[in-house]
């Protein structure tokens, strides 16, 4: 044998031995030439002959692969040979593979083709690997959902978090759900625990007349299905549906795609979420899965929301009550004051005259008792304090000059009074007092004032103290500060059993009442400083009143 044919041989065989191992690859495996046309095919290729073709290989590609009388182009699909062509490098695409079936994009096809060179380096062909990627396809699909709608969740939740307002929550929810799914009418009812009535609270494309008409009973409708069983339903054409309530409304406003979830907080349905389309099967059960889970979160939300409002209302009641109580209580100070005044002080005063007097008429007449002098000179004396006592007590119940000269003259007689023959600097500074404040805001200030001095009398072993109260059209803002002892306030957190707290407390309670805030800064052997600022209104009778001694 020639070596001619000894080669020609080896090369049979060695085709031979590639085309085997070619045929064992699971992927399609092809070999096109520059005119398009296939020039061999492995097994897995071969299988895919569309009918009426014999053979692949002689065909044009594009004719057998894709049904096509011309060379694949964009935007359909793209040519890997003119790619592999242009670059002169392998290349890799995706697209969907036409020989499918009837459904063409759920099946896809990834190709990963590499230039074939002869001798002098020229390109003559390519190789074309072709793998059946929909699975992977399908994950990415899936992976690239479930990526939204944990955006979608997020969203919801940053947008009702925080929210105290229902209204606020289900509009602001409403919206979010509406743009997620890429609708645009919607709706959301509540249930109105006492008549086991739902009815839409917030809605979105929806017509007045429809509004009005959907008020449903647990269990009427759709809605009222979904609140009863607390399950989604996904309807395809709810105006077809003979479940579906006040049909004549439905088919009126066009509605057919329509997707119903329950709002739940642990088990318990506190309304249901409408979504709906003027398209049947608008929505698929990932859409339903989706605002089923919004649907628990905003139950919850519903839910806080529910509570924040009963907390408001305590805290109004609690205010109210409060309030009332203050009135009360200074009602009662007045009232006690001035029967102190009226008739335990005049009897006083006239106890005090009357030893005056007797003690007078001993040295007239005569007496010579020591014993009984002392006596009538001690008792008068104890009178004379029990009156000046009992005018200390009648002007810390009701301060009257707070009544006649103003907040600043009564500020000065108390720390006079309280602090300053204690041996206590103070410093005192009132600005903005031109004219009277309102009565209540005076009174608040004045107790304030009173609490912390006694505190400092008291408790803070202070050497000195500064009060400062500066008032504008729109605020004051009062402030109390002494060098004293100090304590730490963030241990002052309620009331105990000995009274300790109380009087803290009650200062800002009062601030509270006038809608003010009140702070209190104070470390142990630092001092103690609070602030109070509150708002300021002041009407036609304040005008004229001026404040003496400011």
């Amino acid at each position: 044998m020639s070596k001619k044919n000894i080669k020609t041989s080896e090369n049979s065989d060695f085709q031979i031995r590639l085309e085997n191992v070619i045929d064992s690859v699971e992927d399609e495996f092809l070999v096109i030439d520059t005119d398009y046309r296939i020039k061999l095919a492995n097994s897995a290729a071969k299988r895919k002959v569309p009918e009426g073709v014999e053979s692949l290989v002689g065909e044009h590609c594009y004719k057998v692969l894709n049904e096509s009388d011309k060379p694949c182009s964009t935007p359909l699909w793209e040519c890997a040979l003119q790619k592999v062509l242009q670059s002169g490098s392998a290349v890799t695409i995706v697209h969907p593979d036409s020989t499918s079936g009837t459904d063409k994009t759920q099946r896809y096809i990834k190709i990963t083709a590499f230039p074939l060179r002869n001798n002098s380096g020229k390109i003559t062909a390519i190789a074309e690997v072709r793998r059946n990627v929909t699975a992977e396809r399908e994950l990415e699909v899936q992976i690239l959902r479930r990526h939204h709608q944990l955006l979608a969740l997020n969203r919801i939740s940053d947008a009702v978090s925080g929210l105290g307002d229902l209204d606020t929550i289900l509009k602001v929810a409403l919206n979010n759900v509406l743009e997620i799914v890429g609708g645009n009418v919607g709706g959301m009812l509540i249930l109105e625990e006492e008549t086991g009535t739902l009815s839409y609270r917030v809605h979105h494309g929806l017509s007045g007349r429809y509004i009005e008409g959907m008020r449903l009973k647990i269990g009427q409708g759709i809605a009222g299905k979904v609140a009863r069983t607390g399950e989604p339903l996904l309807l395809e054409n709810i105006s077809q549906d003979p479940n579906a309530a006040h049909s004549d409304l439905i088919r009126i406003e066009g509605l057919k795609g329509f997707v119903s979830v329950p709002l739940k907080a642990k088990d318990k349905v506190l309304g249901v979420m409408n979504i709906a389309s003027h398209k049947e099967r608008r929505f698929g059960k990932d859409d339903m899965y989706l605002l089923s889970s919004i649907g628990h979160q905003l139950g919850t939300s519903i839910e806080q929301a529910k509570l924040y409002k009963c907390l408001n209302e305590a805290k109004e009641r609690y205010q109210y009550l409060l309030r009332q109580t203050i009135t009360l209580q200074e009602d009662e100070r007045k009232r006690i004051a001035r029967e102190l005044h009226d008739e335990t002080g005049q009897k006083l005063t006239a106890l005090s005259l009357n030893l005056q007097a007797s003690s007078e008429m001993i040295k007239i007449i005569g007496v010579e008792n020591d014993d009984l002098k002392a006596i009538i000179k001690k008792s008068h004396s104890i009178a004379v304090h029990a009156n000046t006592e009992l005018t200390n007590i009648i002007r810390k119940l009701r301060p009257t000059l707070l009544d006649t000269l103003g907040l600043p003259a009564a500020l000065r007689h108390l720390v006079e009074t309280n602090l300053t023959h204690k041996g206590v600097i103070v410093s005192t500074e009132f600005k903005g007092l031109e004219q009277r404040l309102p009565a209540e805001l005076e009174l608040t200030l004045f107790r304030i004032t009173q609490e912390a001095i006694s505190n400092i009398v008291w408790h803070s072993e202070a050497k000195k103290a500064t009060i400062k109260l500066e008032c504008n059209d729109n605020e004051c803002v009062f402030c109390i500060e002494d060098n004293g002892k100090g304590f730490d306030a963030n241990q002052i957190t309620s009331i105990d059993a000995s009274g300790r707290g109380a009087g803290l407390f009650g200062m800002k309670e009062r601030v509270n009442l006038v809608n003010g805030n009140c702070s209190i800064d104070s470390q142990p052997n630092k001092g103690t400083k609070i602030i109070a600022t509150v708002p300021i209104s002041r009407g036609p009778a304040n005008e004229a009143d001026k404040c003496v001694g400011d």
